[in-house]
């Protein structure tokens, strides 16, 4: 089983790179980050047809994300139960496997602008947030993925430029410390479970040949519960997409599940 995570900066931009990925690429899963539009113009019709069942939370020109799958997905919960929001940021659902039921909840994770910010502090109190709402949903759901775009480098091999960006956005202690804390709920960075490339990342600025110079961060993630941890195969980028005509910012990341 293969379940993939892609923020791609407005589907109405991107979604014929999403339907020519998926015919490339057959995944069972695939989580969307910032869709950028609201329900009423998810291309549902488009996605059915292309093999996907499909749940979406989505909100006008910011945020939204959806689950993809070759199966219904039941008990959809939209945002992060206990924590009162505006923005469409979170989805939790439940997909089948041939291990069993898996709950596959897919977030585009607050950015925080800057340290100091009023959005850093609001990206603060939206993590603490998330870290109750998925030791509850683990609790329910041994099987469980959290993955999307998290705007956090975990760790300073996850940025092109450590020292010069360190205690900035994205790279901050603080930032970092609420990855761990979320790993010490019983989750495990499937990605780092394995050997892979040095200056692997799954973003690159548009700007200043940013791609092209592998000036890049890898801030999308897909973690997988201590159940679902010897199932996982390998977790891989897919840099292929962001050398299209048009790219989205991001490149989608698989993991897969024996």
């Amino acid at each position: 089983m293969k379940i993939t995570t892609w923020n791609v900066n407005s589907l109405t931009a991107r979604l014929q790179h999403v339907l020519d990925w998926l015919a490339a690429n057959p995944v069972d899963v695939l989580c969307l980050q910032e869709l950028k539009m609201t329900d009423d113009k998810f291309p549902l019709d488009a996605l059915k047809a292309a093999g996907y069942e499909a749940v979406a939370f989505g909100q006008k020109t910011y945020n939204g994300v959806a689950v993809l799958s070759r199966t219904p997905a039941r008990d959809v919960v939209k945002n992060i139960v206990g924590f009162e929001d505006e923005h469409s940021r979170v989805i939790a659902a439940t997909v089948d496997s041939p291990s069993g039921p898996i709950r596959v909840m897919n977030g585009y994770f607050v950015n925080g602008q800057e340290l100091g910010s009023e959005k850093f502090a609001y990206k603060m109190r939206w993590l603490t947030g998330l870290q109750a709402y998925v030791r509850a949903e683990m609790a329910a759901h041994p099987q469980f993925v959290l993955l999307g775009d998290f705007n956090i480098t975990p760790a300073d091999e996850d940025s092109f430029d450590p020292e010069g960006l360190r205690e900035t956005i994205h790279h901050s202690t603080a930032e970092r410390d609420q990855f761990r804390q979320l790993l010490a709920l019983g989750l495990a960075d499937s990605f780092r479970m394995f050997d892979q490339p040095p200056k692997s990342f799954s973003w690159w600025d548009y700007r200043m040949l940013g791609y092209q110079k592998n000036r890049g961060l890898r801030i999308d993630h897909i973690l997988v519960s201590d159940a679902l941890k010897p199932l996982v195969k390998a977790c891989t980028i897919d840099r292929v997409p962001r050398k299209w005509e048009k790219p989205s910012d991001h490149a989608p990341v698989t993991v897969e599940l024996a």
